[in-house]
This record gives structure tokens, sequence and C-alpha cells, in this order.
């Protein structure tokens, strides 16, 4: 049976969503706003987004945050992946509490708090290895140690669901254990990796407290050079590189659901085939 319809419940949801997507809405109309002014409407123009291209400090910025994204997603990923098998499988083994309280810990620690712990590790490894300096390499090392948790909970809730009796049947035929766990569990985790890839992306993407904590001189990623120029007054062209964002993360996010739904449908009709 369905509910009633209630219009209460459904000006809830309208309100919520209209606070959600409305501001960005407005933000990407005042990207085409020719004046200067961002709360003044001077018609309609795209200059912003031609100065926001030859503006170097932002591109360079922005290059620096897709490195760092791409290589942090995927050191977490795999770092993540792992944590979760040996949480999932593994049951009883020495340091499993320590283990979990590391993979939680960074979900509820405020980032102040973990931004200024990194700091003062990677000054004293400086001080001591004469590495790393901070930079690129310490800012991918800070997104890494805080993404990974949230790929090892996305991933061990997909192998705690997953039929373990697949790959057991798999090494039963004759299959070594990492052959029938990279043929058979990781294509079902599959759809978990990828959410955990775009979910670290993101996280490090957006980060700014603890990015601002371990770079170093040189090394300002997008959120940064966007807080700074916010700092000073609003902007156009900021305006015109949200409204990017948001159009390039929404296209991929589009297209990682399309992607995934197509996976999950095709092993769905390979599983009703072989039931047959």
């Amino acid at each position: 049976m369905f509910e009633r319809f209630s219009p209460l419940l459904f000006s809830i949801l309208c309100f919520g969503i209209a606070v959600l997507y409305i501001p960005i809405v407005v933000l990407i109309g005042y990207s085409f706003n020719a004046s200067e002014l961002v709360n003044v409407w001077g018609g309609f123009s795209t200059a912003w987004y031609t100065e926001l291209l030859h503006n170097r400090q932002i591109l360079n910025a922005a290059a620096l945050s897709l490195e760092v994204g791409v290589v942090a997603s995927t050191g977490a990923v795999i770092l993540g992946t792992l944590a979760a098998i040996a949480l999932t499988r593994y049951r009883k083994f020495r340091g499993r509490l320590l283990l979990t309280g590391m993979v939680n810990a960074p979900l509820v620690m405020p980032e102040v708090v973990t931004g200024i712990t990194q700091l003062l590790l990677f000054v004293s490894m400086l001080q001591f290895f004469g590495w790393p300096h901070r930079g690129f390499t310490t800012i991918v090392i800070a997104h890494i140690a805080f993404c990974t948790a949230y790929v090892t909970i996305t991933v061990q809730s997909r192998l705690m669901s997953a039929d373990r009796s697949l790959e057991e049947a798999a090494m039963d035929l004759g299959s070594g254990p990492v052959r029938a766990f990279c043929e058979i569990t990781l294509p079902i985790i599959a759809p978990a990796l990828a959410a955990g890839w775009l979910l670290s992306f993101t996280l490090s993407l957006d980060d700014l407290v603890i990015s601002s904590f371990v770079s170093g001189p040189g090394a300002s990623t997008l959120p940064m050079v966007i807080y700074s120029k916010v700092k000073l007054g609003l902007s156009p062209d900021v305006n015109a590189l949200a409204s990017i964002i948001i159009c390039v993360v929404g296209g991929c996010v589009i297209l990682a659901g399309y992607f995934m739904r197509r996976a999950d449908r095709r092993r769905q009709l390979e599983i009703q085939m072989a039931d047959r």
C-alpha cells in the first residue's frame, strides 16, 4: 500500500532542495555577470571565464589540486581496500582493535587537530630525516591519511555483503587466493571502489584546513587560493571558477552513476542467466 500524500513532508522536501540548489543556480547565473560588483547585475557576459583562463595563479592551484586529488584518492583506495579486507576476512588478529580505532578516528577528529598533528609530524621528520619538505608530498600524505578511513568504511560494508562462497568455489576449482579475489570478489566490490575513489577525490579537492597546515611556499591548492581571494572581497572570476567546478564534478558523478548502474544490471543479468 502506498502511503498517503503528506503536504507537510512534501513542503519540507522542497524547502531542503531549494536551500541546497538555489544558491548554486544563483552562483552560476552571476558568473555571467558583466559587472565587477558581484551583487549588482550588469548584463550578460562571459568575460570572467576568459579572464579565468589567463589567471596563472588559479590555473596552477587547480592543476596542483587535481594532481593531489588523483594521487591521494588512488593511494587511499589501495590502503583502504587492504584495511577493509583485513577487518572483514580476519576476525581475530593482534592489533585488530587498534586498526579499527585508527580507521574510525579520522571520521570524528576535527580537521584543525588533524592538521596540527600532521604538521608537527612533518616538521619532526624533516629535522630527523631531512624529508619530506612541505609541499606536494606532504599534502598527498595528509590527504591519504584521512581519505583512507572513508574508503575503508565503504569497501568494508560491500565486502560484508559479498558472497564469500563464490570465491571459495573458485579456489576449489584450482584458482589461487589472489586470482580468485581478482576475478571474483574484485568485480563485486568494484562499485564500492569507484565510490570510495570519487569520495576521496571530492574530499581532497575540497580540503582547506589540513592543506593549509601541511602545505609549503609555492604549494597552494585551489581551496586555499579561493579562500585568500574571498577574504579580500568577492570576485566575479571566483564565481566563474566555482561554476566550472560544479559542472565538472556534477558531470563526473552522473557518468560514474551511469556506469555503476550499467555494471549492476549486467551482473544481475549474468546471475539470472546462471540460475536458469
